[in-house]
């Protein structure tokens, strides 16, 4: 049996086993139609969460995304159907495409009492425009010219270029959302705030740090109130333990994507068992593998394509996330806003592997690995260590390495060491998850030009990485729309043919829930929660 599908396999019957265990408990049984029951009154919903909320300031990035869209808002938001109203009732954009002029809704108040007003909102987005180190991974803070207080209910913002993407990324989960003027530190939010005072449909009333967090309905709510009165965020430090809550009737709602609240294996088994309701989102992101084209081995053309052709995605797709995900092609899907250009995939081919390493000078020695100039061709892939479902596909992807001669160490992080190897370009493979909609593909792309990024620090090695970042801040401001489209095929397909990345799959988002919830969905952002669309039927 395959290396890693063997691991992957005893784990997942451990979770199975689990499962069908607390299934097959009356016990177990009785506290979830005992639980049924109990949330008809719409009072309180347990969420659980192996993460934290940590520090929800909207405007840095220490907190849980879902947390910070419950407590504040933004001037616009994203949806399916495209950018819609929130706190502004309505906007004018100049002819000539750099001034936005926002009309604010009157009468909304902070959870402090604040009046949401043009000077709140100035001072909210000049605080994010001045805290440019932070802040500069995204393109329409370099953009900002000037804000501007016409009146109380009117606001404007000048901008250096036109930018079409001004609207999507002002509706951003972060950092364009807005928090009371009270809850600033020394006029600033850069160094910490001294509530979480927002405009949102919740309110946090609770926070006990790495156990729980509480939420409740904002009562002097501006909008249509949520009708569940309490959100409870669960600390959970692992997945066994989650399921086990979920079966003893102590939780209602998992709900996240990557693997990081459920694994496949156990979603499959819940959706089979009928007693949940289970819900797939539609593909939300791109799953793939950075290579450092800046490293000694990787560096090289012939190398990064043999990978390519290396790595059986079927497997990974089929085998270790259980059919929830398709193969991608792809770094970003056809589906995505200007990325149908036209690119083809690689198929799963060891023998082309093989020859291009050969013809790379990478030679079998006698113990089946390759070398070149008396090195080793030995790679290494870093991942979260929090992840186990990036580690089982690290080991399939190890298994199929070693049977092309290369030898691939996988290394488990910290999320924060991790995050911070990003910035140095210390690797030669890690893992890498396009954003989504609505960053993909113009903030996701423009992030790349970001040197605390491991896109950027991957690119470094590409002859032509200096007209990459031209090219993607010049298609930021171009305003004609088929210029824009050829400058993404540009862009797409140079990174395409330099093989900077292994698309392996389309991520989604998946949510378990007992069935008297009611309304589970998913927003646009794969980062939100809705959960003021939700409610227990009665």
């Amino acid at each position: 049996m395959h290396t890693s599908r063997k691991h992957y396999t005893l784990t997942l019957l451990l979770s199975l086993s689990i499962v069908l265990l607390l299934s097959a408990c009356s016990s177990g049984t009785e506290a979830g139609n005992a639980q049924q029951t109990a949330k008809a009154s719409n009072a309180e919903l347990v969420f659980a969460s192996t993460k934290d909320i940590r520090d929800i300031n909207p405007h840095l990035y220490a907190g849980e995304m879902p947390a910070q869209n419950m407590v504040f808002e933004s001037l616009v938001i994203n949806t399916p159907e495209g950018i819609k109203p929130a706190l502004a009732e309505k906007w004018d954009i100049s002819e000539d495409g750099t001034t936005y002029t926002f009309y604010l809704h009157k009468g909304v108040q902070f959870s402090d009492g604040e009046p949401f007003n043009a000077e709140a909102v100035k001072l909210n987005i000049d605080a994010v425009l001045e805290n440019v180190e932070k802040n500069s991974w995204l393109n329409l803070v370099a953009e900002i010219k000037e804000t501007k207080v016409i009146d109380d209910a009117t606001f404007q913002i000048v901008l250096k270029h036109p930018y079409y993407p001004t609207l999507e990324e002002l509706g951003l989960t972060r950092p364009f959302r807005f928090i009371s003027p009270k809850s600033f530190v020394d006029g600033t939010t850069a160094n910490g705030v001294s509530s979480y005072a927002g405009t949102g449909p919740y309110i946090l009333t609770e926070h006990k740090q790495d156990q729980y967090a509480t939420f409740t309905v904002n009562e002097n709510y501006w909008g249509d109130k949520p009708q569940i009165q309490t959100i409870k965020w669960k600390v959970m430090p692992d997945h066994q333990t989650i399921l086990l809550a979920l079966e003893k009737g102590e939780v209602d709602l998992l709900f996240g994507s990557d693997g990081d609240m459920v694994d496949n294996e156990s979603f499959k088994v819940l959706t089979d068992q009928g007693k949940y309701s289970t819900v797939i989102s539609h593909p939300v992101g791109s799953r793939a593998i950075v290579l450092n084209t800046n490293r000694s081995a990787t560096q090289e053309p012939q190398v990064r394509e043999a990978l390519m052709y290396a790595i059986n995605k079927q497997i990974i797709a089929e085998g270790i996330l259980n059919g929830t995900e398709q193969v991608a092609d792809t770094l970003l899907s056809t589906s995505v806003p200007y990325a149908d250009v036209g690119l083809e995939g690689v198929q799963y081919d060891m023998n082309k592997a093989s020859d291009l390493l050969t013809a790379a000078g990478w030679v079998a020695g006698s113990d089946g690995y390759r070398y070149k100039d008396g090195n080793k061709l030995e790679l290494t892939i870093y991942y979260n260590s929090d992840n186990a479902q990036e580690r089982t596909i690290s080991e399939s992807m190890q298994n199929d390495l070693k049977q092309v001669g290369v030898a691939l160490n996988i290394v488990g992080e910290e999320k924060q060491a991790y995050l911070d190897r990003q910035k140095t370009g210390e690797f030669d493979l890690m893992y890498s998850l396009s954003w989504g909609l609505p960053y993909d593909p113009q903030t996701y792309v423009s992030s790349w030009r970001v040197p605390s990024h491991a896109d950027y620090q991957a690119q470094l090695g590409l002859e032509k990485k200096e007209w990459l970042d031209h090219t993607i801040t010049d298609l930021m401001v171009e305003q004609n729309e088929e210029q824009r489209q050829n400058m993404y095929k540009e862009v797409l397909t140079y990174i395409h043919h330099e093989n900077v990345y292994i698309p392996l799959t389309y991520s989604v988002t998946k949510a378990v829930h007992i069935k008297a919830l009611q309304g589970v969905g998913f927003n646009v952002s794969q980062y939100e929660i809705p959960f003021e669309k939700m409610y227990f039927e009665e």
